[in-house]
């Protein structure tokens, strides 16, 4: 017996003595760059070094894995950190956590036995660029051994770190800041170190903001993250940010609204998170709020998405950001340096740890119960299932409502079958009966991502305080155009297949073909158009429907003829088909027909069937324009269309040539170069010549008020005086504003589908209302496409006099002027990316309108 104590101290000892070389051969990140954290912003592959080299020194506790890379080539990478034994069983663990979700292909029981797994993200805003310096601290505290606590920490946690979601927006601010910076920094925000230039480093290379882009996964980066979050889903989540310099440290419990779905014991450990953080914030005196600002409802955030998802999601955000550099003078005289910033991030990641720690084992056994109940529970307002129609008029089809629920892990099927069933119908509002066709996709109420699917499809969001951060609706079935319903009738098991019965586009040539016709209907049609242009072939459209040989063509169907493409020979059928093949996962029938006589309709020689000119186009980009709102539509062209832009600086108009571009677009903007009359003839004379000029959002206000043929609609004057006659309590400022206020709610709006800028849409089409601008219609010389009337709100936050000036008025119109065009969106129909109902539009703006 002694014998056996003694050999196990030597053991012991022998792996205490491991344990320490490993320490000794990890090097503090001031020992490993040359220079102490705070002191510059660390270039991005300089931080991967690092994480790396603690890996390779960490005796066996920490691993790193790359999961994917930017669109500008840098590295995306996680670390995991644990004790060794976990790290050598860290495939098991992953399993056993997806058991404990009920989530695992191979149906074990999950042990209970398990570390909890805690996942810290970084860095996913570029300039707020505190954190990845804060994460070197992190890592190195957590492997050092400056930290007694840590050891039991890693026996008993596996702690997921991503030290940069935004690799190409940190090294953005980064190269710049340090470019720019004095030697010591200046704290003065006035100098140039404090205002950094057009788009900043926030956001990606496209321009997107990835912290809204969880759900949606419209960038490289997020689809690369959400694949390995959602192979772990980690009970803990914390993202880490900053806000105004001015603003002291916020973090959890947030601010309401909570979603409804949110349990009690998410809202219970935000309390404890909260209580532990302030212990340490107190102990040295530093300020903090809870509670206020930063809600949980939007669901694509780095905390929502994760609580959907049955974890613990928190925002951590420190005051900085792009204006703060290395030092900043606040409004109260103190100077805010890197230096503290980046230690109030590391308090609150170690804190995090801790609380996770010590909860662990009602982490899991919420963590289960979370998924066991969303298989169990019946789901609200009974419904059984979601059904997505196949194939819609022009939103987004049933292949790609698969792609996403694949994302994000939602268990779907096909319809075998004929059914009938009964639900709600999203696009008519009503109950209604359904006739359900082989092919369309049947989503199950009860699974194990019941909650997230439940928040996606919701039709009208509820909201316990109607002040929020973000945008308040987002229903899948509105804002992808889809048809959809939610049905309280089960299906039989035998009417559902996991395989898509459906087979993708199938199309041979055919040599006595006169003409080919493709069907006009989602992005999948845009994309082959696209790529026919770009291949030379010439292509037409109908502007009304037609007959031939019997089958019946849609408004907008594009037309490819013998005729018109001589040059090509008997190689025309094989472009086609190359530019089908392009979209493999498109599912659309095109017709070989061996006439251009139709049955009904206008002949394919008519001037009613028109030629498409391959247009030359181009985007304004700089200072004054909003950079999401440009990001939207370069990634637009480049990563969905597939089709050349060129991208002009604003400020450089007055000195181009107009007239080597086709199309302009103006994004959502203030733009200074319209305000000089000079350039606005320059522009009106352009258009007039055959130019066709698309704004968006602002850009189509700022025009208006500059006498471009829009006209704002103003406030009634009966709810002017209700304003005026209203004495405001200043305790009341927040009610006030907020009956102002539609942070982002969705609409209803009619549509002209006779015009081309409508083709391929059935009314109603469904927009997201971010601001309370609302046009006069048209009389002379313009449509009225788009337009809302009185009831039209469906979803989301929206004041009082919001609701009464929003109605009866238009939002998307063309003007002639001359030989050519103006389009004007005020609202985004391609927002974020996701918003998928809106992208056939926006091609039908750049190809159809004005040809």
């Amino acid at each position: 017996m002694k014998i056996r104590l003694k050999s196990a101290a030597t053991l012991c000892t022998l792996l205490i003595t491991c344990m320490l070389q490993g320490q000794n051969l990890v090097k503090s990140p001031e020992q490993f760059l040359g220079y102490a954290l705070g002191e510059r912003f660390t270039r991005h592959h300089r931080v991967v070094e690092y994480m790396e080299h603690l890996a390779s020194g960490s005796a066996g506790r920490m691993i790193t894995r790359s999961y994917g890379q930017t669109n500008e080539g840098r590295p995306l990478m996680l670390a995991f950190v644990s004790s060794p034994e976990n790290i050598r069983r860290l495939e098991e663990i992953r399993k056993n956590n997806l058991r404990l979700a009920g989530l695992a292909s191979d149906k074990m029981a999950p042990s209970e036995d398990m570390p909890v797994i805690v996942w810290l993200s970084y860095n996913v805003h570029g300039n707020e660029a505190s954190s990845m310096e804060a994460v070197m601290k992190t890592a190195h505290t957590l492997l050092s051994g400056a930290d007694p606590r840590a050891a039991g920490w890693l026996e008993k946690a596996v702690i997921v770190i991503d030290p940069c979601i935004n690799p190409d927006g940190r090294d953005r601010y980064a190269n710049w800041y340090n470019s720019v910076t004095t030697l010591n920094g200046d704290p003065d925000q006035n100098t140039r170190e404090h205002r950094e230039p057009w788009p900043g480093g926030r956001v990606n290379h496209y321009y997107f903001d990835l912290n809204r882009d969880w759900a949606w996964q419209s960038q490289v980066e997020t689809k690369a993250r959400m694949k390995v979050y959602n192979e772990w889903l980690p009970q803990v989540h914390v993202d880490f940010h900053e806000q105004s310099p001015n603003s002291p440290y916020y973090f959890a419990p947030a601010a309401e609204p909570y979603h409804e779905v949110i349990t009690p014991w998410q809202r219970e450990f935000q309390q404890l998170i909260g209580k532990n953080n302030a212990r340490y914030f107190d102990r040295q005196g530093w300020l903090y709020f809870t509670r206020e600002r930063f809600d949980l409802l939007y669901p694509s955030y780095g905390d929502t998405y994760p609580v959907y998802n049955g974890a613990i999601g928190m925002t951590f955000e420190q005051g900085g950001g792009g204006r703060a550099g290395k030092a900043v003078q606040l409004e109260d005289g103190d100077t805010l340096t890197l230096a503290a910033r980046l230690e109030h991030h590391h308090t609150t990641g170690l804190s995090t740890i801790e609380v996770s720690v010590r909860e662990a084992a009602r982490l899991r056994q919420e963590f289960r119960k979370f998924f066991a109940q969303a298989v169990a529970d019946v789901p609200a307002g009974g419904v059984q299932y979601y059904v997505v129609r196949r194939s819609t008029s022009a939103g987004a089809d049933g292949g790609v409502v698969g792609t996403y629920m694949r994302r994000n892990g939602i268990q779907y099927g096909y319809a075998q079958t004929k059914m009938m069933l009964k639900g709600f119908g999203y696009r008519n509002g009503r109950d209604a009966s359904v006739n359900v066709e082989p092919g369309d996709i049947l989503i199950p109420a009860r699974q194990p991502r019941a909650t997230m699917l439940r928040v996606l499809f919701e039709p009208r969001t509820k909201l316990s305080d109607s002040a929020t951060y973000d945008i308040t609706a987002w229903s899948l079935p509105y804002a992808f155009g889809l048809d959809a319903w939610a049905v309280t009738d089960k299906p039989t098991p035998t009417s559902l297949v996991d395989a898509d019965p459906i087979t993708a586009s199938t199309f041979s040539p055919d040599a006595e073909a006169y003409a080919y016709v493709i069907p006009w209907q989602g992005m999948h049609s845009a994309r082959v158009l696209a790529h026919l242009l770009r291949s030379g072939v010439t292509v037409r459209y109908a502007t009304s429907p037609f007959m031939v040989e019997g089958k019946r063509h849609e408004r907008g169907s594009l037309i490819v003829t013998r005729a018109a493409n001589r040059t090509d020979g008997a190689s025309l059928g094989s472009k086609v088909k190359a530019a089908i093949n392009a979209v493999p996962e498109a599912h659309l029938n095109i017709t070989a027909v061996r006439t251009g006589l139709v049955d009904q309709g206008f002949d394919f020689g008519s001037g009613d069937v028109r030629p498409i000119k391959a247009p030359r186009v181009a985007v304004l980009s700089g200072e004054g324009i909003v950079a999401n709102g440009f990001g939207e539509i370069w990634h637009y062209f480049e990563q969905q269309l597939g089709y050349p832009l060129s991208i002009l600086n604003a400020t450089d108009i007055p000195q181009l040539p107009l007239e080597k571009y086709d199309v302009m677009i103006l994004p959502d903007g203030n733009y200074r170069i319209l305000n000089d009359r000079m350039v606005t003839d320059a522009l009106k004379a352009w258009v007039r010549r055959g130019g066709k000029l698309i704004a968006m959002e602002n850009a189509v206000s700022q025009m208006a008020s500059l006498d471009w043929g829009l006209r704002l609609k103003k406030e009634d004057d009966k709810s002017a005086k209700v304003a005026a006659d209203s004495i405001l309590k200043y305790a009341d400022r927040e009610k006030e504003y907020l009956k102002g206020s539609i942070p982002g709610s969705i609409y209803r709006m009619e549509l002209d589908e006779t015009h081309p800028l409508a083709f391929g849409y059935a009314s109603p089409f469904y927009t997201l209302k971010q601001d309370d601008r609302i046009y006069e219609f048209l009389k002379d010389g313009g449509w009225n496409v788009g337009v809302i009337r009185k009831d039209a709100h469906v979803s989301g936050f929206a004041g009082v006099r919001v609701k009464q000036k929003l109605k009866d008025g238009l939002l998307f119109a063309v003007q002639d002027l001359g030989a050519g065009s103006v389009v004007s969106f005020a609202d985004n129909p391609i927002f974020r990316g996701f918003w998928e109902g809106g992208k056939l539009m926006f091609a039908n703006a750049i190809f159809l309108v004005g040809q």
